[in-house]
């Protein structure tokens, strides 16, 4: 459908968007899965197959570039099935008008396509009146990919290293640039120089003599000088960045990268006011660097859009952020974790996410990345986690070795501090400290609370099709935004469309604020938790930090509290208790603050 929809589903996890596109394209829905897991790739391309009947080959890993050419098979089948679906779904004789009629109204009632169509049917067009309109509006959604680009693990075969182009993050730009899709590309978690002038060498990335670029690129980005510097690395390459997607910084599922303080209403409002001069300096970079490539130049800039996602649960909400802030769309991600239509999640999961208690959704330090992460207690996986450290043998075998990046205390080759091998070496030298029982305790915990992610991520997806999960290593790891508490029915995607555009609300069960103050309120909370990590050790780098943190959040209450004193056209039934909120927080964080100046700064001992 001509852009109709303003939401999009972002990618959530490995397991639980990976199929989506097949589910909800066909009706004009955009949404994200992730390149993380050949494995996953081939054994779904397996099963699809054997689904609707299609011939299949394995690709062993006895194959040259395996990894990139099992992604690449399975993004081609998903872009040939979606496309044999929706063409079925428009020419449809029997069930044509119901089924029709059902893709129309998901739109909101404002839609101008469902009005076109509305009249259509008012007139007793003839069925090939309907299916021209059908042929001529509607539109498939978009097939989009996500990379976390610090997920550029290198590879190693027989203790030597390979060339950059077998690293993680190469492999998947590679598997995608080959494939089929004419989608967009979401580079997220910051600059990966090295990733992203492997780029260069992919013809699909560029604009075509029309303008047209087949594979887009989506930046996601959490302020406004990243979005500016990554736009202009890339450009120079001649990389156009086609839309710019903020996420909030905590008030989202998954792993979340908090900013310096920095909320995003002000983020957002920044991106509003300067987004005439992003756009026009990255185009006059992209402009001399496609010259140089002797490629064609355009005069007139490139097609571009600007959206946002992070904890919107409202119509109101949803409405708001496109109207204030001038967005393309609106990410809803977590809701969609009740939606079954939409996206895997086991039926044990979902129960638990009904059920939760909202102390239940918590920033935890699972992930082996050390990025904090947004999960929910008592998960299987959880339980399994303590089930092995109860037994004498914590930690998980390493399947995957996707999140094996960064850590080498031990080992010439990177290895997951979620695994088997690192916890039991990390323990062993544990012991040796001759810490206090207290100091061993709070230590041991911290190597045994990394998790399997590869795996907890993965399983939803096997489980719901009802595939093989691995053995002893079955449990699911589920990453909902603080947001997920306030949604407690399964849904449907006609609930909740319905819900996103305002024409039946889903009732919340207890009182939500709103989603500015719901990341406030993280974010107040985050800081509390930074002063009590500083106050073990502080010094002037640290407590500068905290104190620009707090600032920051401080210049963001204010922005609120002007933005909703202001005449605004929404939220008159909650605008009284919005300020009241602020009004409290601001009351937090000035004591908060008052407590970093206090700080003593331990000077470092001098020598006599």
């Amino acid at each position: 459908m001509k852009n109709e929809h303003s939401f999009h589903i972002p990618v959530m996890g490995i397991g639980f968007t990976v199929d989506t596109a097949l589910k909800v394209a066909h009706l004009g829905i955009n949404s994200v899965l992730s390149l993380i897991g050949d494995k996953l790739h081939e054994k779904l391309r397996k099963y699809y197959c054997e689904k609707y009947g299609l011939a299949y080959e394995e690709i062993t890993d006895k194959i040259d570039d395996y990894k990139a050419k099992r992604t690449t098979a399975y993004l081609n089948l998903l872009d040939d099935l979606t496309a044999k679906k929706f063409e079925s779904y428009k020419n449809s004789t029997a069930e044509y008008k119901t089924e029709i009629e059902a893709c129309i109204d998901l739109l909101p009632n404002s839609a101008q396509l469902k009005k076109e169509f509305r009249r259509l049917m008012e007139d007793s067009s003839s069925s090939d009146q309907c299916k021209k309109w059908v042929e001529e509006n509607l539109q498939l959604g978009s097939i989009d990919v996500n990379i976390m680009t610090k997920l550029d693990r290198e590879n190693f075969v027989k203790g030597e290293k390979l060339p950059p182009e077998h690293n993680d993050g190469h492999v998947a730009m590679r598997a995608y640039a080959n494939s089929t899709l004419d989608s967009s590309l979401v580079l997220s978690a910051g600059l990966n120089p090295r990733l992203f002038t492997y780029m260069e060498q992919f013809e699909d990335f560029y604009p075509d003599s029309n303008g047209y670029i087949k594979k887009k690129i989506i930046l996601k980005v959490s302020d406004y000088r990243s979005a500016l510097v990554q736009g202009k690395f890339l450009a120079k390459k001649g990389l156009w960045i086609s839309e710019y997607r903020v996420e909030s910084g905590l008030n989202c599922g998954g792993h979340a990268f908090a900013t310096d303080g920095f909320l995003m209403g002000p983020i957002l409002s920044e991106f509003k006011n300067n987004k005439k001069e992003l756009f026009d300096s990255v185009f006059e970079v992209l402009k001399t660097a496609l010259d140089a490539k002797n490629k064609a130049v355009f005069e007139e800039l490139l097609p571009f859009k600007f959206t946002a996602q992070g904890g919107v649960g409202t119509s109101e909400e949803h409405q708001f952020l496109l109207d204030e802030y001038q967005l393309d769309s609106v990410g809803w991600g977590s809701p969609f974790l009740l939606v079954p239509e939409a996206v895997n999640v086991d039926d044990e999961t979902i129960t638990r996410l009904i059920e939760a208690k909202e102390e239940d959704f918590y920033l935890s330090r699972i992930s082996p990345l050390g990025v904090p992460f947004n999960s929910l207690r008592d998960t299987s996986k959880e339980r399994e986690r303590k089930e092995k450290i109860a037994k004498g043998k914590p930690g998980s075998p390493c399947i995957e070795g996707s999140l094996a990046l960064f850590n080498k205390e031990f080992t010439d080759d990177p290895i997951c501090t979620a695994s088997r091998q690192y916890q039991k070496l990390k323990i062993e030298e544990l012991k040796k400290d001759n810490l206090s029982v207290e100091e061993y305790q709070e230590k041991y915990e911290k190597i045994v609370e990394k998790t399997c992610l590869c795996t907890g991520l993965v399983n939803p997806v096997l489980i719901v099709n009802e595939l093989k999960t691995p053995t002893g290593n079955g449990g699911v790891s589920i990453c909902p935004g603080p947001n997920m508490f306030y949604f407690k029915k399964v849904m449907t995607m006609s609930e909740i469309t319905s819900h996103i555009y305002g024409k039946k609300s889903i009732p919340f069960s207890v009182e939500r604020p709103h989603m500015f103050v719901k990341e406030l309120y993280a974010y107040i909370k985050y800081l509390k938790g930074s002063i009590e990590d500083t106050r073990k050790s502080v010094n002037k780098k640290g407590k500068n930090r905290l104190l620009k943190f707090s600032e920051n959040l401080s210049s963001g209450i204010e922005y609120y509290q002007s933005l909703f004193n202001a005449n605004l056209k929404t939220f008159y039934d909650t605008k009284a208790v919005i300020l009241a909120d602020l009004q409290a927080s601001i009351e937090k964080l000035n004591t908060m603050h008052q407590e970093i100046e206090a700080l003593s700064i331990e000077l470092p001992i001098q020598k006599i």
